[in-house]
């Protein structure tokens, strides 16, 4: 069988913070899930939440320990992508490149593939 490349590349920056705000919730999780949703003025917008547990069609990626789920409905806009986590003077958060994506809005909030 052959082997699949991940779906997504997760930085350890990344991985780090997972960590950390999966140990600072107030109960057990399966791990975070990403997905995309219908938003700002390209199209479609990430999202990143706890996962209570894993569904069949989760896609699964361990990475450093921790365990990102990604949901089935967003596995081919992700492919290829890498979740950084990035903290400067003027934001912190997830950042999300992704090499399919065909235009970004201006305020960074959206994308289209």
């Amino acid at each position: 069988m052959a082997h699949r490349p991940q779906p997504i590349n997760v930085t350890p920056a990344a991985i780090d913070r997972v960590k950390a705000l999966l140990s600072q919730r107030d109960k057990p999780a399966a791990g975070v899930r990403i997905g995309v949703r219908t938003k700002g003025c390209s199209g479609m917008s990430y999202t990143l939440e706890y996962a209570d547990e894993k569904t069949p069609f989760d896609e699964v990626v361990e990475a450093g320990g921790v365990t990102i789920l990604i949901d089935p409905k967003a596995t081919m806009f992700i492919l290829g992508t890498e979740m950084d986590y990035v903290e400067d003077k003027l934001e912190s958060g997830f950042v999300f490149r992704n090499p399919n994506e065909k235009g970004r809005c201006g305020c960074g909030e959206s994308f289209h593939v």
